[in-house]
């Protein structure tokens, strides 16, 4: 007999390639930076399992993308998906992609605008917008200099969607780098940051997922 689950998971494998010191991504400066830290510090092979997880936030966001570009849907138009972007900043780089672009059709006086769009698969939808995926959508729009996006939540078991309205807010995007500026100086200093995900109960979920539980217990 085939083993489908080994062959799914030899397919999926990457190899693990350390990450730079000095460079830096949208999606983990909303976690547990001590986590982020241990990531540069000790990386670890990521595990097999969220590598599924990682393809099936894939395949949902591809979903989105081919129903924004299908000529059924006239209201919305499709600019680019997959959009590299950086912000440079004095000592480092934050670099990543957006999921989409699209150009929004409005129904009074025929006006048109630009919206990013950042799509994320969930078990249920929420009923808010998570605060890291509003953190990273920020910094895309500071990167591209837009003033609207939408958060996306698409339901993986019968694709319904929420979204969630998010303006540019020059305040928020300066507290966000300023967590980066944070990192950067721990990691180029080789200190510990404080662990985050332990001392804030809003964020101690995130410790039953960390590879690097052992690590910080001991740190």
């Amino acid at each position: 007999m085939i083993d489908f689950n080994k062959l799914i998971d030899n397919f999926l494998f990457k190899e693990y390639k350390p990450k730079s010191i000095g460079r830096y991504y949208p999606s983990e400066i909303a976690g547990c930076m001590r986590k982020t830290w241990f990531s540069y510090k000790i990386p670890k092979q990521t595990d097999a399992k969220l590598f599924r997880i990682f393809e099936s936030g894939n395949m949902l966001h591809e979903f989105i993308t081919e129903a924004i570009k299908s000529e059924k849907n006239k209201e919305v138009e499709l600019i680019k998906s997959e959009m590299p972007v950086k912000i440079k900043s004095k000592n480092f780089v934050v670099s990543g992609r957006v999921d989409n672009l699209v150009l929004v059709r409005m129904c009074e006086k025929n006006k048109c605008k630009e919206v990013l769009v950042e799509v994320k698969s969930a078990k249920f939808l929420p009923k808010e917008k998570r605060k890291e995926h509003e953190m990273q959508l920020q910094l895309y729009l500071k990167a591209c200099k837009h003033e609207d996006g939408i958060i996306l939540y698409i339901q993986k078991d019968n694709l319904e969607t929420r979204a969630f309205n998010v303006r540019y807010n020059k305040v928020l995007a300066g507290k966000i780098m300023r967590r980066f500026q944070l990192l950067h100086k721990s990691l180029v200093e080789n200190k510990m940051p404080p662990p985050e995900a332990r001392n804030n109960a809003d964020m101690s979920w995130m410790c039953e997922y960390c590879a690097w539980r052992g690590e910080c217990r001991r740190g």
